[in-house]
């Protein structure tokens, strides 16, 4: 199936600042230069604010991670998980439409949602409540058919009782997810046959269905309001308003050095597996330990008011190309001109993206586009 970006799209976007706390926690789950391994994750709170993902939106999470574009737009293009088209202000629909739940009634499900929502996939209803798919297999199969809506999944539908769930919903209604037909979970149609012993003491509902209960959001998103950050190794509790145990200091093993942060040095060398650019920036040279003396020349500000889109450089995003600017580096044809000892300062001294110099090649890239050349 082809996925494209929704035609219309919004000005900009911007995280809630709860939410941009919580994201910043996960890309400190990551190590320096790794940050972009937090694109799912971000790219999925940014969906669940909004309900869609918007090319702003990924653009913002890409800026984040210092990716370019592309490669955000690659994995939020990639996975079904993401919506790139505005959904239902209530809930997206997902049926289910795989083997069991199609024998077992999945095309009556889907018939009730063109008569109900739209007659067309991803498509808003008239009042702007609804949207609908059909998805692949959603893994409750001995509860078919069945469907996601929201957060959680309202199992052993039948055409009726789908009919009823969108008429609650629409009326502000949260409707109790799991089976609709009287089971508990899983278990035969026709009750236990054994393990009946568990049925005494046990919760009033199944585990899922009774987290959904309990946190009352089934159908809800993350306006960031009251989101746990989830970083414990940086010393923060899980959930900020209930404080919580703070993260042992680190202290030097006996006879061997610390830094001034009291972690004990065990670095080795710096190592570059990238391939030497030429003989004037080669991975010998970019291992040397960098000095102030060794910073690059840099600008004021950009020759005419004009700086080069840095963003061209494979690997550049937004946030690079801004801390670029801010270390006086704006045109190409300075970043072509680093020598070893220049691209050891500077990826030292790219905070939050340190080794993305050596790592992406960004002077063999400069020099190509400095003499108007594509990279």
């Amino acid at each position: 199936m082809l996925r494209r970006l929704h035609k219309e799209q919004p000005s900009h976007f911007a995280f809630t600042p709860a939410n941009q706390e919580w994201a910043e926690g996960q890309i400190s789950k990551y190590p320096e230069g790794r940050q972009a391994s937090a694109i799912i994750p971000l790219l999925w709170r940014a969906q669940e604010q909004e309900g869609w993902l918007s090319r702003p939106a990924i653009e913002h999470v890409a800026g984040m991670l210092g990716m370019a574009y592309i490669r955000a737009l690659e994995v939020a293009t990639f996975y079904f998980m993401f919506q790139l088209q505005p959904v239902g202000s209530v809930a997206n629909i997902q049926i289910c439409g795989t083997t069991s739940c199609m024998i077992c009634g999945a095309e009556d499900l889907v018939a009730v949602c063109k008569e109900m929502i739209s007659p067309l996939p991803h498509t808003l209803s008239a009042d702007g409540k609804f949207s609908w798919e059909e998805v692949e297999c959603l893994g409750a199969c001995s509860n078919a058919p069945m469907a996601q809506i929201g957060k959680d999944y309202y199992e052993d539908l039948t055409p009726d009782t789908l009919r009823d769930l969108i008429t609650r919903f629409s009326k502000g209604e949260v409707p109790l997810p799991g089976p609709q037909n009287g089971r508990y979970a899983s278990e035969p149609l026709s009750g236990l046959t054994s393990l009946k012993d568990h049925e005494k003491g046990r919760m009033d509902h199944n585990g899922s269905v009774q987290l959904a209960v309990d946190l009352g959001d089934t159908v809800k998103r993350i306006d960031g309001t009251e989101v746990p950050i989830l970083t414990p190794w940086l010393g923060k509790p899980a959930d900020p308003s209930k404080g919580g145990p703070k993260q042992a200091e680190p202290k030097p093993g006996k006879g061997v050095p610390a830094d001034e942060t009291g972690i004990t040095v065990q670095e080795a060398p710096a190592k570059s597996s990238a391939k030497p650019v030429d003989q004037a920036v080669s991975t010998a040279e970019t291992t040397h330990v960098s000095s102030d003396a060794d910073r690059p020349a840099g600008l004021k500000s950009a020759r005419g008011g004009k700086p080069d889109d840095l963003k061209l450089i494979k690997g550049v995003g937004p946030k690079l190309e801004e801390l670029c600017n801010s270390l006086g580096f704006y045109h190409f044809d300075q970043i072509a001109n680093w020598t070893g000892a220049e691209v050891a300062w500077v990826d030292e001294n790219l905070e939050g993206f340190k080794g993305r110099v050596t790592r992406d090649d960004w002077v063999a890239q400069a020099r190509v586009l400095a003499k108007g050349g594509v990279v």
